[in-house]
């Protein structure tokens, strides 16, 4: 039995029914109009992080960054709610039940409601952010559309079941050691990365090792001598068809993981580059996603390796330092075409420097990898701890805090 039909049996013994609205006064974030660029992303100290779905994917638990951020005059006319350090997020639209925690004052766009708890002496925050993070989201609707949007009235009016204060605490308490050294690991792999680019950039764009001049092995060619499509093995699965398969594998979207499925179409390591929709951050580098094992991808990333001596991490450290704003098209879709992609101007070493430095930060990537693998397994037993703490299968009554 899946863990979801697991949680739907044991909602109804928990203890008391409230509605959401009862135990959070919920608000909703809001998008000042994108054609007016003067509010977004203006670089100073006062802007708001402001929170996307596409930000809630990539976060874990807890969420202090995104990847644009709006003005404090934006915020002042367009009357967004600030939302509260400690507060928790809840997608409701596009991607349907992502959960974080805000660790600063922050605000949201209009697929994400803020839960402030009313009262915390009925109700845990980490408590409830746990049973929102596997609440079983197919019960609020009687049609497939429950998996790409809930309105605000159902996220309202939503049941939600709690047992006194206690065991609400001991429930996360247990919960959260897994979340912690998940979040270690989590830390650990971006120092990682961090490690790794500034190598890269040292070497490849500052060309420290070289005084800053480029050797005459080198060149500056195109993308398109460094990198391989895979694109025409993408498969788009509507939200229709995917409701009803196991969850098994992830369903990478353009910026992150939208679903998961039964299936796959691709088994290995890769670099997924956003083609449409959210392409850019606000530096105006790509959206990029490494990604390892078995998965499906739709038609919204490109889906690439390298040739002529690149390895897909290398290419994954060259991509995240080179701003593609010029070659993005489209007003009010952002495109990125294989075409454009392909004319991108870009240093090219030689094989030999280029395997030299492979050598060196495989092992980085290779460590990143395995403690990405040691999340998943965390996560794993946690999730299926929760429906099992929450219905009393599991008694943690003689457990002192």
């Amino acid at each position: 039995m899946s863990w979801k039909r697991k949680l739907e049996k044991s909602w109804g013994r928990l203890g008391m029914k409230y509605k959401l609205s009862d135990i959070c006064d919920i608000k909703i974030g809001r998008t000042p109009p994108r054609k007016e660029s003067q509010w977004f992303n203006t670089g100073l100290y006062s802007d708001y992080t402001w929170v996307s779905i596409k930000d809630l994917g990539e976060c874990n638990k807890y969420i202090d960054f995104s990847s644009e951020t709006i003005s404090l005059d934006g915020q002042e006319k367009f009357n967004i709610p600030i939302v509260k350090t400690g507060t928790i997020l809840l997608s409701f639209k596009l991607t349907v039940g992502r959960v974080a925690i805000a660790t600063k004052n922050l605000l949201t766009n209009e697929a994400i409601a803020q839960l402030p708890i009313k009262d915390s002496s009925k109700v845990d925050r980490d408590f409830l952010y746990y049973y929102l993070l596997r609440y079983p989201w197919s019960t609020l609707g009687s049609t497939s559309s429950i998996a790409t949007a809930i309105n605000s009235k159902l996220i309202k009016e939503m049941e939600v079941e709690l047992p006194d204060i206690l065991m609400q605490r001991k429930i996360a308490n247990i919960l959260s050691t897994f979340d912690e050294k998940i979040n270690t690991n989590y830390d650990t792999n971006n120092n990682l990365l961090e490690h790794a680019r500034l190598m890269y950039k040292n070497r490849f764009i500052d060309m420290t090792t070289f005084d800053g001049i480029m050797p005459n092995e080198w060149h500056v060619g195109t993308v398109s001598e460094i990198i391989k499509f895979h694109d025409s093995k993408r498969v788009p699965l509507s939200s229709r068809e995917r409701t009803y398969l196991e969850k098994i594998y992830p369903y990478y979207g353009a910026t992150s993981v939208m679903d998961y499925v039964d299936r796959y179409l691709f088994d290995g390591v890769y670099l997924l580059i956003g083609e449409d929709g959210t392409v850019i951050d606000n530096k105006g580098f790509p959206v990029l996603q490494y990604v390892e094992g078995k998965f499906w991808v739709n038609n919204h990333a490109h889906i690439i390796t390298g040739k002529n001596g690149y390895s897909v991490e290398i290419l994954y450290l060259l991509f995240s330092m080179t701003n593609v704003q010029s070659i993005v098209t489209g007003a009010v879709q952002p495109k990125i075409s294989q075409a454009n992609l392909n004319k991108l101007p870009v240093v090219i070493p030689s094989t030999t420097e280029i395997q030299s430095f492979d050598s060196i930060i495989q092992p980085i990537f290779s460590q990143i990898r395995i403690l990405r693998a040691e999340n998943d397994r965390l996560a794993t037993i946690r999730d299926t701890l929760l429906p099992k703490l929450m219905s009393g299968e599991l008694d943690i009554s003689d457990i002192d805090l």
